[in-house]
């Protein structure tokens, strides 16, 4: 598979605002999500690692009780890319489903 190319700063604002709750920090995708409790984050961090595998393209993340702190970019290319969207895109159709964010 074609790994993707680092977008433009331009190109990332652009599609953030479409993305709901994330914002580009330092070369990287961010947001925060915030559950009803442990099990619930527990539960998104499944179906996102689940898609991450499915992508081949894995998320920094951190989590506490019922939040998960998400950072994505695409180390080998140097900054954010397709992947980072697509994954991040994931996430909020997961949490979505959640019974609280």
């Amino acid at each position: 598979m074609n790994r993707p190319h680092k977008l433009a700063d331009e190109a990332v604002t652009s599609r953030l605002t479409a993305l709901p709750g994330w914002a580009h920090q330092d070369g990287k995708l961010h947001r925060e999500f915030r559950f009803a409790d442990f099990s619930a984050a527990f539960a998104f961090m499944t179906r996102a690692a689940m898609r991450a595998e499915q992508l081949d393209h894995h998320p920094d993340w951190f989590n506490v009780y019922n939040r998960v702190k998400v950072q994505l970019s695409t180390h080998d290319a140097g900054g954010v890319t397709e992947l980072d969207f697509l994954l991040a895109e994931a996430m909020n159709g997961f949490a979505a489903g959640s019974a609280n964010q």
